[in-house]
């Protein structure tokens, strides 16, 4: 079975956020493209399995705030322990 690989470079916008994950996992057409939502359509609406990479996540801190980028994290690493198919590879 083939992985999915969600690749995230240099995001510095919440939106930029929601367009690269929906992009490359093809969340569907109803994500409401807030947390709820990410956390909704990632644990249940998305096949996997899948791994996020996230990279440069110093930057995406920094331009997303580090109230923003927490709760984004906390959202992934939710997922991913919930589910037995998604991996995480963060990179600072």
């Amino acid at each position: 079975m083939s992985v999915t690989i969600c690749q995230l470079q240099q995001i510095t916008s919440l939106e930029q956020f929601y367009d690269e994950i929906s992009r490359q996992l093809h969340l569907p057409a109803h994500f409401g493209r807030n947390l709820d939502a990410l956390y909704d359509s990632l644990s249940g609406d998305v096949s996997g399995p899948f791994e996020i990479v996230w990279r440069g996540t110093e930057l995406s801190r920094s331009k997303l705030g580090a109230d923003v980028y927490a709760t984004l994290l906390e959202i992934l690493q939710s997922v991913a322990e919930e589910r037995g198919d998604v991996t995480l590879d963060i990179h600072h």
